[in-house]
């Protein structure tokens, strides 16, 4: 994490607060933080995607997939609307 004098980390704050809360270095912590600013800015179709086959690779079921991910979308940091199987299987199959 090295900054030019004038410039810092848009999470500056958050950087500190982890390096200082725990054992991660300030190169770690920034890893940590983009790591989880990309999960979270995956839209809902490309987390339906990837959730899909996570799920499908466990063995689960198509039916009991689309019945998860309809209960996981509500819990994304940006509530996706509520869609049905058929609008779930549109976005993994087109």
């Amino acid at each position: 994490m090295s900054s030019s004098p004038g410039s810092s980390h848009p999470h500056e704050d958050l950087l500190a607060h982890l390096t200082r809360t725990s054992p991660l270095g300030p190169r770690e912590a920034a890893r940590v933080v983009a790591e989880v600013l990309a999960y979270f800015s995956e839209t809902t179709e490309e987390y339906v995607r990837r959730r899909h086959g996570e799920l499908q690779a466990r063995g689960l079921t198509n039916e009991r997939i689309f019945t998860r991910l309809a209960e996981e979308l509500p819990a994304r940091r940006v509530a996706a609307p509520e869609l049905s199987a058929r609008q779930l299987r549109r976005i993994v199959y087109g």
